[in-house]
């Protein structure tokens, strides 16, 4: 998998876990699959970050997410 692909996945991975925690928690059930999302995301953002050469900047993660979906359309 290419990091940018992975950091791109992460992402948005993280993004649909935080609402999920927060209506667990609001509902008095345990987070379990939301947590589960959260730290798939977190490795995932982990791995991206420790295998691309240099990392990332603040600046180049708008570029690399256009970049990924630009990647997916014809």
């Amino acid at each position: 998998m290419n990091p940018d692909v992975a950091l791109v996945v992460g992402l948005v991975v993280g993004v649909f876990a935080i609402p999920a925690m927060v209506s667990s928690y609001s509902e008095g059930r345990a987070p379990r699959v939301a947590a589960f999302a959260a730290i798939v995301a977190g490795g995932l953002v982990l791995w991206a970050l420790t295998t691309k050469p240099g990392g990332y900047r603040f600046e180049e993660i708008p570029e690399v997410i256009v970049g990924v979906i630009g990647g997916f359309l014809p």
